[in-house]
């Protein structure tokens, strides 16, 4: 396969964070579609337009220097319509029960995310007192 910038391929949505969705085009690749890169209406959340497991076509947009590929789906002229509502997905004995990169990362944001806001609060009670002195 042609992985070159440029190149068009179909691939499937395999991770959704607030920044995007990771889609795999082939065993072993995959890459990011940033959200800005989904439509050309505004996209405020990823998951109104895109689901885990969707097929959908995008172009390759960028390689970094480590071989991370930036896709976009409205560069590949097949925007995907947006969703409805969300449908759980029967987990099946072919699931892997290990969670795959995407999953783990989307965990470490979201717990970092949560750190980061409890540390800033206490940091700024502790500020708010030393000022009352």
């Amino acid at each position: 396969m042609d992985f070159e910038v440029g190149a068009i391929h179909a691939g499937k949505v395999t991770g959704i964070t607030k920044f995007g969705a990771f889609v795999t085009i082939a065993p072993g690749k995959s890459g990011l579609v940033h959200i800005s890169e989904i439509s050309n209406a505004y996209v405020n959340d990823v998951s109104s337009h895109l689901s885990e497991g969707q097929e959908v076509m995008v172009k390759i947009i960028g390689v970094d220097k480590s071989g991370r590929m930036n896709l976009s789906i409205k560069a590949a002229g097949a925007e995907p319509a947006p969703i409805t509502r969300h449908q759980p997905q029967a987990r099946t004995q072919s699931t892997p029960l290990e969670p795959s990169f995407e999953d783990k990362l989307k965990r470490f944001m979201q717990d970092s995310d949560s750190k980061m806001s409890g540390l800033k609060h206490h940091t700024d009670k502790k500020g708010a007192r030393r000022r009352n002195r």
